[in-house]
């Protein structure tokens, strides 16, 4: 595991993605995988090419002038969201919490670019931020057994989709009807550490014409 930084910031993300890609090739062959996170990367390589003493070496030197990368390369992605409270049933919540209304939250959450930090937890579910500090809002102290595909949700200064149905305990906001694990199982996630996602209110007409499913999510676990 290699650690550059402590806390979760998004300028970051320009050293993650070019420690990433000094990893890449300085690894090269024996390398099995690389996980960039928002603080760390993990490097996953074949053990029986390469030492212990000798893979330390091929990251000191990688990382020795390393640059920060040019975070506009990612790509851009506008998401819709159907935000609705049979949906998003935490609107309500995350408002009450900001002490705006769901329309003003609605507007905030769209309202910047949120980074791609990582990829985990699920095929395809990126983890996103930051979202301002006034929207923070803590996960549900229960999860729900099961939420819904496509769900938007946002857990302390964090957002992101869930890309198929799953436990959770994220506060959802909305619904998309962008098939994220689809992309993930073809094995190339639509999401990737450092693209940028803007988020966009659509009607429900809207939704159903993408495909979305509105079927409501249960108000609380």
């Amino acid at each position: 595991m290699v650690r550059l930084f402590d806390t979760i910031e998004e300028s970051n993300m320009a050293w993650i993605i070019a420690a990433d890609r000094a990893l890449r090739g300085a690894f090269d062959k024996t390398l099995i995988d690389l996980v960039p996170s928002y603080t760390t990367l993990m490097v996953h390589y074949d053990c029986r090419l390469l030492s212990h003493g000798e893979a330390h070496g091929r990251i000191r030197e990688a990382l020795e002038y390393l640059q920060p990368a040019d975070t506009q390369a990612g790509q851009r992605h506008e998401i819709p969201v159907w935000y609705h409270e049979s949906v998003g049933p935490e609107l309500q919540r995350v408002a009450d919490r900001a002490g705006i209304s769901i329309d003003a939250l609605v507007q905030r959450h769209c309202d910047r670019d949120y980074c791609v930090f990582a990829l985990g937890f699920a095929p395809g579910y990126g983890f996103m931020g930051l979202v301002e500090e006034a929207l923070a809002t803590p996960r549900l102290e229960t999860p729900r057994r099961k939420v819904a595909a496509g769900s938007v949700g946002i857990a302390g200064r964090q957002t992101a989709i869930y890309p198929l149905p799953s436990p959770g305990g994220w506060n959802i906001l909305g619904r998309t009807a962008v098939p994220l694990f689809e992309h993930a199982r073809r094995g190339d996630p639509l999401l990737k550490p450092g693209d940028r996602v803007r988020f966009q209110a659509v009607s429900r007409d809207e939704f159903e014409a993408q495909g979305g499913d509105t079927t409501p999510l249960e108000e609380r676990p």
